[in-house]
């Protein structure tokens, strides 16, 4: 395992910053992650891209529900969006490179990239934030639930840090696209020969599974579990997880067994 990839491991990773929305600290806010780096804790967040092909750091595909503002991320330009107030508390929508300037290496960070589920994979847009992890100074890596992204940031910088995020793939609105099959091979990250992944990044409630538990424990391709909220789902994540991409409590005033 690589010293960047043992850094993101060490420590609890906080689910879109370490937010709490009870008291104005909204997820993958400058608040949410500040509030992370003096816990020391690595940091995930989302990334969608915006009409000018920039990285906002921002879950939803729409802005409704956090954010001043209605209609779909992609149909508005970066300078637009960096004037937009969240809903509650005190922050604006950011870009990616603001985050890098505010963690400045401080602690590590798992970026997730959003995916339109286009037949492109949006492949300017993975290469954009490619070249921004590459050049950020501090451990750092990226992760999607698209195959097809990854393999594209595999072919433009094999050496940024990457990983598949996955989970049971059962029949859903959130799968509606896919065949029986495709989601088989989502579930059971058969993609892996030709994605390559660094870590995988896999649903606790979903866990353990024949392929993710079969790359962890031949191939030694470390597991991040996610969203942990309760010690149920960290006693299963210690079983047949390397760290957990948690919310809603402090890990490290949390008994990580009962």
């Amino acid at each position: 395992m690589s010293t960047d990839l043992q850094a993101i491991f060490a420590r609890p990773i906080a689910h879109r910053g370490f937010h709490d929305a009870d008291n104005g600290i909204i997820e993958n806010t400058p608040s949410a992650i500040s509030r992370a780096i003096e816990h020391n804790l690595a940091i995930e967040v989302d990334v969608q891209e915006t009409a000018d092909g920039k990285a906002l750091v921002f879950h939803d595909y729409t802005l409704d529900r956090l954010a001043e503002g209605t209609g779909k991320v992609i149909d508005f330009s970066s300078e637009d969006l960096l004037r937009t107030h969240m809903r509650t508390g005190t922050d604006k929508l950011w870009l990616l490179q603001d985050l890098f300037d505010l963690v400045d290496g401080k602690v590590p960070l798992v970026v997730e990239i959003k995916s339109l589920m286009r037949r492109d994979a949006q492949g300017d847009f993975v290469r954009s934030v490619t070249d921004q992890i590459a050049g950020y100074r501090g451990p750092a890596c990226l992760k999607s639930f698209d195959p097809d992204m990854l393999s594209i940031a595999r072919s433009r910088n094999s050496a940024v840090l990457r990983g598949i995020v996955a989970d049971g793939a059962e029949p859903g609105p959130a799968y509606a696209r896919y065949s029986r099959t495709d989601r088989f091979i989502l579930r059971h990250l058969l993609h892996a020969p030709r994605t390559r992944p660094h870590f995988i990044s896999y649903g606790i409630n979903d866990l353990p599974k024949a392929g993710p538990s079969l790359l962890r424990s031949v191939f030694k391709i470390p597991l991040m579990s996610w969203t942990v909220r309760t010690r149920e789902q960290r006693m299963r994540a210690n079983r047949y997880a390397d760290q957990i991409v948690f919310e809603g409590f402090d890990p490290d005033a949390e008994p990580r067994s009962s």
